[in-house]
């Protein structure tokens, strides 16, 4: 069993790296991609914390559950991935990158130009919360969460902390998503962009949940085109919220234009209540032939 999409405290999880590592082995997976917001930071740690763990210098962990078919658990493959935030069709829509050389010169270069103007984001929307009463600025919100690529889940974290909100929810109903007052759209980045970096990188560019961005159909469709045309090699097939039908629609999308399978539980710790790494849910089942396959189509 494998997860091919998960996020740490290096963007908007609530477990760091290490952690991850330790989680992927209680939950028995074999491997698992740290695919941060706009973010590779965490990478490096989790690597070395597996290895660690496979050279004897940290301690095997006792809660660490048996692969699947085996009497035994083992440290997981840890996959250097990335998660881009895109815009299309005045939506957002992210682009999961697995496999990526996170060091790769061009990249990182690339990179940084995305984490700028998510930071001029995270500026404005400080200011707007500030406009509405609301005692924040970005410099407090830099040092509530040092160390990470801000979101707008960490601005729900904020208004929770303080009282402004009972839930992130609310956050984003109130005050954070489209069309509220403390709303503050990127700086358009397309998802053809994205796959043309994950690809630069030596990356699998994946479209991540497809179903969530409640396209029609022929949207759906369209961007899909454009993102095959640009290098596009998976689609997320198998993801915490798809139901069976769900499933279905997305893997006939996949057969169509000739993409592989993907599947991950976007898990994001406590900030996702209720939904674990490698089960979604509770239903979420990844196998292992899925990255096999994956590979596979990217010639890996």
């Amino acid at each position: 069993m494998i997860d091919l999409h998960n996020h740490s405290t290096k963007s908007d999880g609530t477990l760091t790296p290490e952690q991850l590592v330790v989680h992927a082995m209680e939950k028995g997976l074999s491997a698992f991609a740290l695919t941060d917001h706009d973010a590779v930071d965490g990478i490096d740690p989790a690597l070395e914390y597996a290895e660690k763990i496979k050279t004897g210098e940290v301690p095997f962990p006792d809660s660490a559950a048996p692969l699947e078919n085996s009497d035994s658990p083992a440290v997981p493959e840890v996959i250097p991935g990335i998660e881009f935030s895109t815009q299309w069709g005045g939506k957002d829509v992210h682009v999961v990158g697995l496999y990526i050389d996170h060091k790769n010169e061009a990249f990182c270069k690339k990179l940084k130009a995305f984490i700028d103007s998510r930071d001029g984001r995270n500026e404005k929307m400080a200011k707007k919360l500030a406009s509405l009463g609301i005692g924040i600025t970005y410099e407090g919100m830099l040092e509530m969460f040092p160390n990470c690529v801000l979101t707008r889940a960490h601005f729900a974290r904020y208004l929770i902390e303080y009282g402004y909100v009972k839930t992130s929810k609310e956050a984003f109903e109130r005050y954070l998503g489209p069309g509220c007052p403390g709303y503050v759209p990127r700086e358009k980045v397309e998802p053809t962009d994205a796959v043309k970096m994950a690809l630069e990188a030596g990356g699998i560019p994946i479209l991540a949940h497809p179903i969530i961005y409640d396209f029609e159909a022929s949207d759906l469709e369209r961007l899909i085109v454009e993102m095959k045309e640009a290098g596009l090699i998976g689609i997320e097939a198998l993801y915490c919220t798809h139901t069976p039908a769900d499933e279905r629609y997305v893997r006939s999308l996949a057969a169509k234009y000739g993409l592989a399978i993907s599947g991950g539980s976007d898990f994001h710790g406590e900030n996702k209540p209720g939904l674990d790494m490698g089960t979604g849910y509770g239903s979420l089942y990844i196998p292992d032939f899925i990255l096999n396959d994956l590979k596979k189509a990217a010639g890996k």
